[in-house]
């Protein structure tokens, strides 16, 4: 997608570890666009940062936010996933969805994209190499496997965990939690594996990419392993991610919305 027009409008729902550094970085200037409002549940924890910023943007309800901006960059909790994107794709406007596993429980968004002229990007995230799954999407892809590992501290909460009373601090070595789908992933794990929805919107599908999930007390980082095999290549990858203050996210997927956004207006674009 290249926006033509002069001064795009940027707003961002939700300023966690997130949110917070694309909002900062659009405030320190990405070429043609301009961040014009924001979107928090809790207006008074993050006033006085926001009127530290160049230009402090608007601060509207979600609902709002449609009508202030040309993109909105969705960075909020997966439960707000609807009520930020429907009323953007449904102006024929763009989407920039990070909880990516919330868009198996709201498939029709796509659909009501498609029929605005909307758009819903989701940006690389805390993965690597989507590129080269999207392209062996192309022809046939035959299977699909992500490992991920996690320190502990980052699955406390999970629904999954909670449910299957796994008691995760008195885990003392690594121990594999989960073995599915995608789908049933996202659903068990929907602050943890959105980078597994990713995987599988780019390649085969929620149902039929396989997901390992195992609590590792020995490492520090989280850390993604994807094998494919496919009709044009067969192909691994593997990512060390460093958590930001948020132990369920990678520093890495801030700077990937914030590259996203700058390939939007870019004179040169590198990747699929």
């Amino acid at each position: 997608m290249t926006i033509k027009s002069p001064n795009v409008r940027v707003a961002v729902a939700g300023l966690g570890a997130i949110g917070s550094k694309v909002v900062k970085a659009l405030d320190e200037g990405i070429d043609g666009l301009v961040l014009t409002a924001v979107s928090v549940q809790n207006v008074e924890k993050h006033r006085a940062w926001l009127s530290g910023l160049t230009a402090s943007p608007k601060i509207l309800p979600i609902e709002a936010l449609a009508e202030a901006a040309d993109i909105v960059v969705e960075c909020a909790p997966s439960t707000l996933v609807r009520s930020i994107v429907a009323p953007v794709v449904a102006r024929g406007k763009c989407a920039v969805v990070l909880s990516v596993g919330a868009l198996l429980e709201n498939d029709d968004l796509i659909g009501l994209a498609k029929e605005n002229g909307g758009q819903i990007m989701v940006p690389t995230g805390a993965l690597i190499g989507l590129d080269a799954v999207t392209a062996a999407a192309v022809g046939t892809i035959h299977s699909v496997q992500m490992v991920t590992r996690k320190p502990v501290g980052g699955l406390a909460g999970a629904p999954y965990i909670v449910e299957n009373e796994i008691d995760i601090e008195r885990i003392t070595e690594p121990l594999k939690i989960f073995d599915g789908s995608a789908r049933e992933a996202a659903k068990g794990f929907p602050a943890n594996l959105n980078v597994a929805v990713a995987l599988s919107l780019a390649g085969i599908g929620a149902d039929r990419t396989r997901v390992q999930i195992w609590a590792d007390p020995t490492v520090t980082r989280n850390m993604h392993r994807i094998e494919v095999e496919s009709d044009s290549a067969r192909f691994s990858m593997s990512i060390e991610n460093i958590p930001s203050e948020n132990p369920r996210t990678g520093l890495i997927t801030a700077l990937s919305v914030i590259a996203c956004l700058r390939k939007l207006r870019a004179s040169l674009r590198v990747g699929t």
